[in-house]
């Protein structure tokens, strides 16, 4: 098997749902082994969420929990707090997304962990993170789309705001810990010594907003929802052909002489610039959109594309994963889990020439690896383990 980037590092996972799970889940991709930590009897909370469920198993729980062991310690009862601190000392990596303020009521915070192991990263991901006038506040995906200012920015200009079709907030909080992560095992390296990587879902949704950011300090103004349409460039959005809506992304003028012609659309000196076609924009669409729908999307993307004109079908997910390139890109993988059999997951978007990340095992039953990781890490006897199990410990 080839050497992965992480191989060798053990992360030690109490998170739960979306933002912790993903990066325990990219960490595991890149070679760490991830013990995941669930409550005996229930686990994640996302393993109930759905319908759709695969033979009793959370499609949602599935898609972001491969590569990953499962053991379940109640670790509020003493015994169980035991068999996690012995954990925690196998640990390069401990993981948690609790409330800041819960595990420091049970000694399980940085500070008191860093005394005992100097070496371990210590990753928390919460809403608005462990400093500042909110920190204690709790934080959902919604509520951070919505209070980061990215709902604000995201709909039709006359409509309600939206949150995006997936939990961006969740998932770029899982990033953003990933990278800090790998950021502080780099460090350690050299300095030999582990910290803490504190993650807030209010910082990763406001770092996203980029130069719609840039925007607000240049002008004063906060941005407003423009659609699909872009704030700066001009044509950069959705069209509707004759038979369905594609996408048309022209980055630069000479990209817009090409359009021009392929379309045939009169060159007119007063869109001749990105600048005139921003400023024009209230001219210009109304002819875009009337030389567009007279053609069907696959005669635009096959002319546009022959003329190198960005653009592209709004496509369903179906259609996505019947691409060729995303096969090409191991952009899914086929694993077996051991209820449901074969199981298609999607791939890593992270490509590496000498160590690269791999998609290796299925998501975990809960408890699955239970009994093997007590027994083999911390060498446990079969009669040690029914007992904790008896007294629901385990």
């Amino acid at each position: 098997m080839p050497i992965t980037p992480l191989h060798g590092i053990v992360v030690l996972d109490l998170t739960r749902v979306l933002s912790g799970p993903y990066c325990t889940m990219l960490l595991a991709d890149m070679g760490a082994r991830v013990i995941k930590v669930e409550q005996p009897g229930k686990g994640d909370d996302t393993r109930a969420w759905g319908p759709p469920f695969l033979h009793g198993e959370s499609a949602y729980f599935l898609s972001i929990n491969r590569n990953k062991e499962s053991v379940t310690i109640d670790f509020k009862q003493p015994e169980g707090r035991a068999l996690l601190e012995r954990l925690i000392a196998k640990a390069d990596v401990l993981v948690e997304n609790f409330r800041p303020g819960t595990l420091t009521k049970m000694g399980l915070d940085y500070a008191s962990l860093a005394r005992k192991y100097p070496r371990l990263v210590y990753c928390s991901i919460s809403g608005f993170g462990h400093t500042g006038p909110r920190a204690k506040e709790p934080g959902y995906d919604a509520v951070m789309q919505a209070e980061g200012g990215l709902m604000s920015i995201t709909g039709s200009p006359d409509g309600p705001p939206f949150r995006l079709g997936v939990a961006i907030a969740d998932i770029v909080s899982g990033m953003f810990a990933a990278q800090g992560v790998t950021a502080a095992l780099f460090a350690r390296e050299r300095t030999g010594k582990g910290q803490e990587v504190d993650i807030a879902m209010l910082d990763s949704v406001a770092a996203l907003l980029t130069y719609q950011a840039g925007i607000y300090f240049a002008t004063g103004s906060a941005p407003v929802r423009m659609g699909n349409r872009h704030p700066t460039i001009v044509p950069y959005e959705t069209f509707r052909a004759s038979d369905g809506d594609f996408v048309i992304a022209v980055g630069n003028d000479d990209q817009w002489r090409r359009f021009c012609e392929a379309t045939a659309i009169e060159p007119d000196d007063r869109f001749a610039t990105n600048r005139q076609r921003v400023t024009a924009y209230a001219e210009l669409k109304p002819i875009l959109d009337a030389r567009l729908a007279g053609a069907t999307r696959a005669h635009w993307i096959e002319t546009l594309g022959a003329a190198g004109v960005p653009c592209g079908s709004v496509r369903d997910l179906g259609e996505l994963f019947a691409d060729p390139q995303i096969a090409a890109r191991a952009m899914t993988a086929q694993l077996t889990h051991p209820t449901i059999g074969p199981l298609q997951v999607l791939g890593t978007p992270l490509k590496l020439t000498g160590t690269a990340p791999s998609v290796r095992t299925a998501p975990p039953m809960l408890g699955q690896h239970t009994d093997s990781i007590l027994s083999s890490d911390l060498g446990m006897a079969a009669d040690e383990l029914a007992a904790l199990r008896a007294k629901g410990v385990v």
